[in-house]
């Protein structure tokens, strides 16, 4: 369970550097793990409603949630 909530407090602490939105893709080379791997922590982050995700053309744009805090 630590690994779970680190890897989801380095996916916020990245977004965080980069309020224009990240794709999966981009926050996986930033964290050095397989973006299918990202894949579940961001649904996660999702579901507790901690970033929020926008579809761009073809891409899905990982943000933030305004006033999300970083523990």
């Amino acid at each position: 369970m630590k690994k779970n909530n680190n890897v989801k407090e380095r996916i916020k602490k990245i977004l965080k550097k980069h309020p224009e939105g990240l794709t999966t893709v981009e926050i996986a080379k930033e964290i050095g793990m397989s973006r299918h791997a990202v894949t579940k922590y961001i649904y996660q982050l999702l579901g507790e409603g901690l970033i929020l995700q926008r579809e761009v053309g073809t891409a899905k744009l990982c943000y933030l949630k305004e006033g999300g805090k970083i523990w």
